[in-house]
């Protein structure tokens, strides 16, 4: 359990990496490595708060190897050595949590301490009363950004970046974290991660779920005559893009000559776009992909394809037989019902 204790905040992290052998000695570049990723994990959950944050990095100390870094908010006040904290215990809590899993409640624990106990009851105090609100708002913040910060990209990159060096340096068996205070006094347990289970923290992939857009409008600058997977150039959302053209059947008609392009042809289109995270693990298009064509332009004037009207047709069929249903369903429930209270009636009568 974390607290916050008046003399002892804990706005410290130990980092401990556990060998093999007797040795106390890394190979510096996987562990500035591992703690570039560690480090701009901290900033994130800090920018999570809008807290201004320095990161101090203190002498190493022995058994296996051990790094310290300490956590100091800009903020001269007790509110900002709260939200230290908070971010202190987030950053143990999520670089423990394998991806996929729930991350541990500790939030409640961090505002068990006494103090703030005292503080939250003692709204009386005209000069505790800002402070209480404060509390009570960081806690409620925090409570949302846990999960969160769970599923953040960044995060979830800079995390599996941080295994992964480990996974790939044999030297070292597993990795623990400690919250302590100022002067090094441990105020949480060990949280040990083994080399067994490292590549549950590991990202398989670096490819995001794709984001589907129908009636996507794209305004063709370049479209291909000619056969071959070569890519067509448009404007989507006001920006020069290239783009897959999936649709066969609307390939097929351009290069027959059926559709033929001016200035500000556009055409309205079922568009995939996919996208994965960089090694800082943000956001980045890599890809656009035209797989239907529901309509095209001529003078403002959009033409139906085939594909289009295949499946605009489906769609409505579709919802006709959701209506169907949804009125059939209403129809039993009313006979259901008014059949009770037929039943109902008949059985006063009597």
């Amino acid at each position: 359990m974390l607290l916050l204790l008046p003399q002892k905040p804990a706005n410290s992290i130990q980092i401990h990496y556990w060998f093999g052998d007797e040795s106390h000695t890394m190979d510096a570049l996987v562990q500035n490595r591992c703690e570039y990723e560690f480090l701009g994990i901290l900033k994130e959950i800090a920018s999570s708060f809008n807290a201004e944050i320095i990161i101090e990095t203190e002498p190493l100390t022995d058994g296996g190897l051990r790094r310290w870094f300490k956590i100091i908010s800009k903020e001269e006040n007790k509110k900002g050595t709260i939200t230290t904290t908070i971010i202190v215990a987030l950053a143990t809590t999520l670089i423990i949590t394998p991806l996929g899993k729930i991350p541990e409640k500790l939030i409640d624990k961090i505002f068990e301490d006494k103090e703030l106990l005292e503080i939250e009851k003692d709204g009386k105090k005209l000069q505790n009363e800002k402070l209480r609100l404060e509390i009570e708002e960081l806690k409620q913040k925090s409570q949302r950004n846990t999960e969160l910060l769970n599923h953040n990209n960044v995060i979830r990159k800079k995390k599996s970046n941080f295994y992964e060096a480990l996974e790939k340096y044999p030297k070292v068996n597993e990795v623990s974290f400690n919250v302590a205070s100022d002067d090094k006094v441990i105020l949480s347990e060990d949280k040990k991660v083994t080399r067994n289970n490292f590549k549950q923290y590991i990202l398989v992939s670096d490819d995001l779920a794709p984001v589907e857009i129908d009636n996507a409008v794209i305004e063709i600058i370049s479209p291909v005559l000619k056969k071959g997977n070569y890519k067509w150039m448009g404007i989507y959302n006001g920006e020069s893009v290239p783009f897959n053209m999936k649709s066969k059947e609307f390939k097929t008609l351009v290069q027959t000559g059926e559709i033929k392009f001016v200035n500000g042809t556009s055409i309205n289109c079922f568009l995939v776009v996919r996208k994965k995270i960089d090694n800082e693990g943000l956001e980045k298009i890599v890809g656009y992909d035209v797989l239907r064509v529901n309509n095209y332009f001529e003078n403002d004037k959009p033409i139906e394809t085939p594909e289009g009207k295949y499946h605009r047709q489906k769609k409505e069929a579709e919802q006709r037989s959701c209506e169907v249903t949804t009125i059939q369903s209403i129809f039993k429930m009313s006979s259901f019902f008014a059949n009770k209270l037929d039943k109902s009636i008949i059985f006063a009568l009597q």
